[in-house]
C-alpha cells in the first residue's frame, strides 16, 4: 500500500513546474553553470537537443507497447521481478502497491539478452532495442555528470561518470506502463495481484489513482522519458504535488540520493511521483545510473570544509541499496546515513 506523506499535501491545478529546460547545445561552461544551479535549486531538470536519436528512442518504445499490450497470463512469463523481469501493480518487497505494470533490466547486454526471451517472441530485435538505448542514454548520463563535475571547479572531471561506466556499475533500466482508468475499470481482472482499490488513492484526494507512490531515486542520476501523457509530479518544498507537463522530445534528469551525498548535499534528490488519472495510457522509460556494488559513496573532498562538514558516513552502493529495499517506498533513507 502506497501511504501518503504525514503532512497534508495540496495538488495544484496543471500548470508547468516551472522546473529548467537546459538545451545541451549552448556553451559549454553556460552548461556547466545551468546543470549546476538547476541541481541546486530543484534537484530535477529537462534537457533539450539531447543528441539521443528518434530512431532509437522509437525502437524501444514500440517494444514496451508489443509487451504490454500481450494478454496477462503472457506477460507473466517474465516475471516475477525479483528484482529484474515483470512485475504488476507489487512495488519492491515491503507491500507498497501503485497502479502500474513494469519491465526492470539490469544494464548490461548479456542479462538484457537472457531477459529478452522471456520477454518477446524476438528477443534479438528486443535486447537491441533497449542495448543501443542503454548506451544513449549511459552517455547522456555521463555527459552531464562530467559537466557537473566541471560546474562544480572538480579537477576530476570524470570522478561521477567513471562511477556509471565501471564495467561493474549496478545501473538498470526499467519501463513503466500506466493502464487508463478505463482500461483499469473495464479489465481488472487481467491484473495480477488485485488490490483493493481503496489502497491506490492519495488519501488527501481520492481522485488521484496512485501510478507510483511519493519516492525518491536511490542512485546517481535518472534518466526519464514518457509519451505525450501526464501524471508525473514533484513535491515542491511548500509540499504541494506540482505536475511536469509531458514532452516527448525531452529527458527529465533527476539527482538521485547517492548524488546528494557525493555532493554533501548541495544536490538535492527531490521526491516525485506518478499519478494514473488519465484517459490514455502512459509509458514511461527509466535509465537508472549507479555505481558498482563496492564502490564507496561519500562527499567528496571539494564539497566538504571547515564552514560545510561532512553531512554523511562513508558507505558502499551496496549497503545503500540493501538498507533502500528494507524501507517502504516514501521512507527518508539518506537520514539514516548522516553523520
Amino acid at each position: 500500500m502506497v501511504v501518503a506523506s504525514p503532512a497534508p499535501l495540496r495538488t495544484k491545478k496543471a500548470r508547468p513546474a516551472g522546473i529548467p529546460v537546459i538545451d545541451l547545445s549552448l556553451e559549454r561552461s553556460k552548461l556547466c553553470e545551468l546543470l549546476v544551479k538547476a541541481c541546486q535549486e530543484f534537484g530535477v531538470f529537462q534537457v533539450e537537443n539531447h543528441g539521443v536519436s528518434r530512431e532509437i528512442i522509437s525502437r524501444v518504445e514500440r517494444q514496451g507497447q508489443e509487451f504490454f499490450s500481450k494478454p496477462a497470463c503472457q506477460k507473466q512469463r517474465a516475471g516475477p521481478a525479483a528484482p529484474f523481469g515483470y512485475g504488476s501493480k507489487n512495488i519492491g518487497f515491503n507491500g507498497d502497491k501503485g497502479e502500474l505494470e513494469y519491465i526492470i533490466l539490469e544494464a548490461n547486454p548479456h542479462s538484457i539478452s537472457e531477459r529478452s526471451k522471456s520477454i518477446s517472441p524476438h528477443p534479438a530485435n528486443f535486447s537491441c532495442a533497449v542495448n543501443d538505448y542503454i548506451d544513449a542514454v549511459r552517455n547522456l548520463a555521463c555527459d552531464i555528470l562530467e559537466m557537473l563535475a566541471q560546474g562544480l571547479w572538480v579537477q576530476d572531471k570524470s570522478i561521477f561518470s567513471n562511477l556509471i561506466r565501471d564495467p561493474n556499475s549496478d545501473s538498470c533500466f526499467r519501463i513503466n506502463h500506466y493502464p487508463s482508468l478505463l482500461n483499469v475499470a473495464h479489465h481488472d481482472d487481467d491484473w495480477i495481484n488485485p488490490t483493493p482499490s481503496s489502497q491506490l488513492f492519495d488519501h488527501n484526494h481520492p481522485k488521484t489513482r496512485i501510478g507510483f507512490g511519493e519516492h525518491s531515486d536511490p542512485q546517481i542520476l535518472t534518466i526519464l522519458r514518457s509519451n505525450n501523457v501526464g501524471g508525473l509530479q514533484i513535491l515542491s518544498p511548500d509540499g504541494l504535488w506540482v505536475p511536469i507537463q509531458p514532452d516527448s522530445d525531452k529527458f527529465c534528469v533527476f539527482v538521485g540520493d547517492a548524488f546528494q551525498a557525493m555532493s554533501n548535499g548541495r544536490f538535492m534528490s527531490v521526491r516525485h511521483r506518478a499519478v494514473a488519472n488519465s484517459v490514455k495510457a502512459r509509458m514511461s522509460m527509466m535509465y537508472f545510473a549507479a555505481p558498482a556494488p563496492n564502490a564507496s559513496i561519500s562527499p567528496i573532498p571539494q564539497m566538504v570544509s571547515c564552514e560545510n562538514p561532512s553531512l554523511y558516513r562513508p558507505f558502499t552502493w551496496a549497503e545503500y541499496k540493501a538498507t533502500a529495499y528494507s524501507l517502504r517506498l516514501a521512507d527518508n533513507r539518506l537520514d539514516l546515513f548522516r553523520n
